[in-house]
C-alpha cells in the first residue's frame, strides 16, 4: 500500500501548494516552488539534498566567475582592440580552467554514487589478468534522487555561459529553482537555463486555461502509466526473471512489453511533469514526439529522449565534430573517400562518444555500454549505406515518401529497437543474448497460446484487452499529432458537452481499466534510476 499512500500524499501536497501559490504575493511564488522542490527532494533523498546545494552552489559561483571573465575580456578589447586576438586568447584559456574546474566538481559527484563501484570491479578484474592484487570491495551506495538529470542541466548552463551563449545570472534563487524544480528532478526533461529559468521565476497566477490544460495532460500521463505500464510491469518482470521457463514467444512478448512499458511508464511520468509545470506557466520541453512513427534508428532519437540526445548533440557530438583536429582530418579524409564517405570518420569519432556516454549515463554496466555501442552501430551503418539505398531506390522506381515504404521503414526500425531494449534490460549481455537466441529458436506461437502460457504471467485476457484498448487510443493520439493537429486546442473549441464528456471518459477509464488495488503494483518510474 505504501506507493499508493506516496502517490495520495503527493497529490495532496500539490494542490496545496497550487492553492498557497495562488493566494500569496507573486514575490514570493517562485520561493514557495523553491521549498517545494527542496522539500520533495528531501522526502526522496533525505539528507542527500547536501549535494543538489553544493551543485546549484558551484554552478552559481562557476557561472559568475565565468561572467567576470568575460567582462574584462571585452572591457579590455575595447581599450585596446589593436591586440584584440591575444587578448581573446589569453582570457579563453583562463575561461577553459574555469570551466574545466566546474565540470570535475559537478562529474565527480555522478561518478561517485553512479560509477566508482563499476569501474572499481572492472579495473580489479583487468588487473588480475596480470596478476596484480588488487581486491576491490563494492560499496553500498544510494544516489541522490535525479543526479544525472540535474547534473546535466547544471552542465548545460555552465557550457551556454562559458560559449557566451548567455549571460550568468547572479540571481541564486532563479539558479537553485532551475535546477531543483520539483517536476523535473526524477525524469527531466533536460532544460536548458533558457527554457524554463525565467518561467519558473516569473511567478505567474495559475489561470483556468493553465490549470484545466494542465490537468488534461497529467490525466493523459496517469492513462498511460495506470493503465498500461503498471499492467505490464509483473509480466515483464517474470519474463526477465525467469527466461529459462519460458518459450520464445513468451520471451518476444516480455520483449515487446518491456519496451512497451518503457514508453509508456517514461512519456507518461513527462506528461504528468509537463501537466505540473503548465498549471503554473512554465512551459518544460517536450521529451517525446510520436517516436515509433519514424523512420529510422537516427530519426527515432530526434524523437525519443529529445532533452538527452540534444544535450548530447550540442555540448559533446559538435565539439569534438567540430574541433580543429577533426576538421583536419575531414579534409584529409574528404580527398581520399570522397564527399560522403570522408566526413562520416570524424562524424563517427563524435558519434562514438556519445553512445558510450550515452550508456554510461543510463546506468553503470556493460549492458548499457553494450546498448550504446548497438545504437552507434546502427546508426552508423544507416549513415554508410543511405547513398547506396538512395540509387536502388531509383532504379527500382520506388518512392521512399510512399505510405506502404514509410510504413515498412517504421516496422524494421521498431525492431531494432526491441532487440536494443532487451539488452537495456537484460542483467547482462550474455542472458540478453540467450534471450534473443530462444527466440529464433524455440517460437511457436500456436504451441504457446494452447498451453496458455501467456496467461501464466500474471495477467487475464481481460487485461490483455485493456492494453490493446488503451494502446489503439494513444496510437490514434498519437496519429493525429503526427498530422499536426492539436488536439488540446482543437478540443478546447469544441461544444462543452463533447469537451467534457472526453475528459471525463479519460478519467473514467482510468478509475475502471487502471491496475490498482489487490494484485497490482505500480511500477517504479524507471527512468529514475538512471
Amino acid at each position: 500500500m505504501m506507493p499508493y499512500l506516496n502517490l495520495g500524499i503527493m497529490v495532496v501536497g500539490l494542490l496545496l501548494t497550487i492553492v498557497i501559490y495562488n493566494i500569496i504575493p507573486k514575490k514570493i511564488r517562485p520561493v514557495l516552488l523553491l521549498l517545494v522542490s527542496f522539500g520533495f527532494f528531501f522526502i526522496l533523498s533525505n539528507w542527500l539534498i547536501v549535494f543538489l546545494l553544493l551543485s546549484i552552489l558551484s554552478v552559481y559561483i562557476i557561472t559568475n566567475w565565468l561572467g567576470e571573465l568575460n567582462k574584462e575580456r571585452d572591457k579590455l578589447i575595447k581599450e585596446k582592440p589593436d591586440i584584440k586576438k591575444e587578448i581573446k586568447e589569453k582570457y579563453r584559456k583562463k575561461k577553459k580552467l574555469v570551466l574545466l574546474l566546474g565540470i570535475i566538481f559537478n562529474v565527480s559527484f555522478l561518478f561517485m554514487f553512479k560509477y566508482v563501484n563499476f569501474f572499481g570491479t572492472n579495473l580489479s578484474n583487468l588487473l588480475g589478468l596480470f596478476n596484480i592484487e588488487f581486491n576491490y570491495r563494492i560499496v553500498k551506495i544510494v544516489a541522490p534522487i535525479g543526479i544525472s538529470f540535474y547534473t546535466l542541466e547544471a552542465l548545460s548552463y555552465v557550457f551556454d555561459v562559458y560559449y557566451d551563449k548567455i549571460e550568468a545570472d547572479k540571481n541564486i534563487l532563479r539558479v537553485a529553482l532551475f535546477l531543483s524544480f520539483f517536476p523535473q528532478l526524477m525524469e527531466g526533461p533536460i532544460a536548458r537555463y533558457t527554457d524554463t529559468a525565467n518561467d519558473l521565476y516569473a511567478g505567474r497566477k495559475v489561470t483556468y486555461h493553465n490549470f484545466c490544460f494542465g490537468l488534461q495532460r497529467i490525466a493523459y500521463g496517469i492513462f498511460k502509466r495506470v493503465i498500461i505500464a503498471d499492467r505490464l510491469s509483473h509480466l515483464v518482470s517474470l519474463v526477465f526473471k525467469h527466461y529459462t521457463s519460458y518459450s520464445g514467444s513468451t520471451i518476444l512478448l516480455g520483449i515487446i512489453g518491456y519496451t512497451v512499458l518503457l514508453y509508456m511508464d517514461f512519456s507518461g511520468t513527462i506528461d504528468i511533469f509537463i501537466g505540473i509545470g503548465e498549471i503554473f506557466g512554465i512551459k518544460i520541453p517536450e521529451n517525446f514526439r510520436q517516436p515509433f512513427f519514424a523512420k529510422n534508428i537516427s530519426e527515432f532519437w530526434t524523437r525519443w529522449h529529445i532533452s538527452l540526445g540534444l544535450w548530447f548533440k550540442d555540448y559533446i557530438f559538435y565539439p569534438i565534430s567540430l574541433s580543429k583536429k577533426m576538421k583536419k582530418l575531414t579534409i584529409k579524409a574528404r580527398k581520399g573517400l570522397g564527399n560522403h564517405f570522408g566526413p562520416l570518420i570524424s562524424g563517427a569519432i563524435a558519434l562514438f562518444a556519445v553512445w558510450s556516454l550515452n550508456g554510461l549515463w543510463h546506468g553503470a554496466g556493460w549492458p548499457f555500454l553494450f546498448y550504446g555501442m548497438y545504437q552507434f552501430t546502427l546508426i552508423l551503418m544507416g549513415n554508410i549505406f543511405e547513398p547506396l539505398i538512395i540509387k536502388i531506390c531509383k532504379k527500382i522506381h520506388i518512392n521512399r515518401e510512399n505510405i506502404i515504404y514509410r510504413i515498412i521503414q517504421s516496422v524494421k526500425m521498431t525492431l531494432f529497437v526491441f532487440i536494443g531494449e532487451l539488452f537495456f534490460r537484460a542483467p547482462t549481455v550474455t542472458i540478453g543474448f540467450k534471450m534473443l537466441k530462444k527466440v529464433f529458436t524455440s517460437f511457436n506461437l500456436g504451441t504457446t497460446l494452447k498451453s496458455g502460457e501467456f496467461l501464466s504471467l500474471g495477467l487475464d485476457i481481460y487485461d490483455f484487452l485493456v492494453i490493446i484498448g488503451a494502446l489503439i487510443v494513444i496510437f490514434i493520439i498519437g496519429l493525429l499529432k503526427e498530422k499536426k493537429h492539436n488536439i488540446r486546442e482543437e478540443l478546447s473549441k469544441k461544444n462543452i458537452v463533447l469537451r467534457w464528456g472526453i475528459i471525463y471518459a479519460l478519467l473514467i477509464a482510468i478509475v475502471i481499466f487502471g491496475a490498482y488495488g489487490a494484485g497490482y503494483q505500480p511500477a517504479e518510474p524507471i527512468y529514475a534510476d538512471f
